[in-house]
């Protein structure tokens, strides 16, 4: 897995140097173009960590790293000049990982994302749910889903396919895999159960506008697709 980094930052230049680097280690690191447009470029390409400076064109860090914070635990670490113990306090307290003070070291930088990538991911072997997806909330914490202010309250088996699916999303998943990890996660399913699931999963997500975004391929399996919102 190549992780995907965010690193919204209006200095290109620091951008480059960081994306030169980095890449080295396999990451795919990509920047905003539009700084208006964080969070629609954030949904759009679900990066694993984001880097974020606080002091940006139109909103500030703090800005983008609550409303990122509102549909991702995704982590953050912030890059800044401003040397302020208010800030560092502030970008903790709104769910950042980590801070590093402008002018920096780009091998401190590399240790502390890497270091935030093993305490999250397990070395990346483990996928990254997804929280957000055609438009939708996703709460696996409270077994939801919300889609143009109507919610969804989903069983535990519903909410478990829903983010295997996720998980491959825009991809086959085979209806063995789907009833060989509902297995292992100790839930007892036969072919006919894992069908009833998903229809009723299917059902609840149309009752909030989601029609038609878990497909069936016949002969292999189930696809979540992504939709343009």
């Amino acid at each position: 897995m190549n992780a995907k980094i965010l690193v919204i930052e209006d200095d290109y230049s620091i951008f480059e140097m960081i994306k030169e680097r980095f890449v080295q280690w396999s990451f795919d690191v990509i920047r905003p173009n539009d700084f208006q447009k964080v969070i629609q470029i954030f949904v759009e390409e679900k990066p694993q960590l984001v880097i974020i400076d606080i002091q940006l064109p139109a909103f500030d860090g703090f800005h983008w790293c609550r409303e990122i914070r509102h549909i991702s635990k995704v982590p953050i670490i912030f890059l800044s000049s401003r040397d302020h113990p208010m800030d560092m306090v502030m970008a903790m307290q709104m769910g950042a990982d980590d801070f590093v003070q402008k002018p920096f070291n780009m091998d401190v930088l590399l240790a502390k994302v890497q270091a935030t990538f093993r305490r999250t991911y397990d070395y990346l072997d483990e996928k990254v749910d997804i929280n957000s997806w055609n438009g939708s909330i996703i709460d696996y914490s409270r077994s939801s889903i919300t889609c143009n202010d109507q919610t969804s309250e989903l069983t535990k088996n519903e909410l478990f396919i829903l983010r295997v699916l996720l998980q491959s999303v825009d991809k086959i998943v085979s209806r063995d895999e789907l009833m060989r990890k509902l297995w292992d996660d100790e839930r007892f399913v036969n072919d006919n159960t894992l069908s009833v699931n998903v229809n009723r999963l299917r059902i609840k997500l149309e009752e909030i506008g989601l029609n038609d975004v878990i497909v069936t391929k016949k002969g292999l399996g189930y696809m979540a697709i992504t939709k343009e919102v």
